[in-house]
């Protein structure tokens, strides 16, 4: 694994170093009310172990599939791969094992790199994944673009869904593949109950239920154009967008699919 700090780094995988010790988790990350340090408090050690653990012993769950299978039918040889909030890493393992020739993990917190970092060398993976911690938003002049990008449930942790799905589809050649909560009472709920909870802990983290249109709305204002939005499962919705020439989608059918109506092609 090449663990790499967010700056100054150039095309893919030419960059300029910056040692670790620079790195502090409490720096202010600078387009998010959040510091990194409440990213690093809440998706802690123990949520990375947890994590890796139930990989190894059931592999991705039903959410994750889905959104895994999406990418691989649209065709994954040689593509490479950016992923903003990748955690352990399980979807860069998944997709680099279907053929992806390369990945790289945007990640605010530091407490997934030593589990991640033992889950490739597992898998035999080693050297083809490179991990940056920082804000993806505020980093993106400084990331590679890719053939497919995915934010698996990582929208939902940032304060400005939009900024950040459109910071992602600017990246995309490709394809861009994302699962946000689905946009109900039930999920509001939920996150509310969330945040009131962290608000008594002292946890400045926050969850947020973004308004799907609005997130398509970025990502199609990058050149991108939905080719499926689905219900993964009762509390996830599953977008995958395209980039304009390699397949396009007519207003109508964009507005089918935001009825719920699926349509594959």
């Amino acid at each position: 694994v090449r663990y790499r700090p967010l700056r100054r780094i150039g095309r893919w995988g030419d960059s300029a170093v910056v040692p670790e010790d620079e790195i502090r988790d409490n720096r202010p990350v600078p387009s998010c009310c959040v510091q990194q340090s409440d990213y690093r408090r809440f998706f802690r050690t123990n949520v990375a172990r947890r994590d890796a653990r139930r990989y190894r012993r059931r592999g991705i769950d039903r959410a994750t599939r889905r959104l895994v299978d999406a990418v691989k039918a649209r065709g994954l040889d040689g593509a490479r791969v950016l992923e903003g909030g990748g955690g352990i890493g399980a979807i860069q393992i998944e997709l680099l094992e279907a053929g992806a020739a390369g990945a790289v993990n945007v990640e605010l917190s530091s407490a997934y790199e030593q589990e991640a970092e033992s889950l490739l060398r597992e898998r035999g993976l080693e050297g083809r994944v490179e991990r940056r911690l920082g804000d993806f938003v505020a980093a993106a002049d400084s990331l590679p673009r890719a053939d497919v990008v995915v934010l698996h449930r990582a929208v939902c942790c940032y304060p400005d869904g939009p900024a950040f799905v459109a910071a992602a589809a600017a990246h995309s050649t490709r394809l861009l593949a994302l699962t946000v909560p689905r946009d109900n009472v039930l999920t509001r709920l939920g996150a509310r109950a969330i945040n009131l909870f962290l608000r008594v802990r002292g946890c400045g983290f926050r969850t947020f239920v973004h308004r799907m249109p609005d997130l398509l709305d970025a990502a199609r204002a990058e050149g991108l154009q939905p080719v499926t939005v689905e219900r993964a499962t009762l509390v996830w919705q599953l977008a995958v967008l395209e980039r304009a020439g390699y397949d396009t989608v007519s207003a109508e059918r964009t507005d089918r699919l935001l009825r719920g109506e699926r349509i594959h092609r």
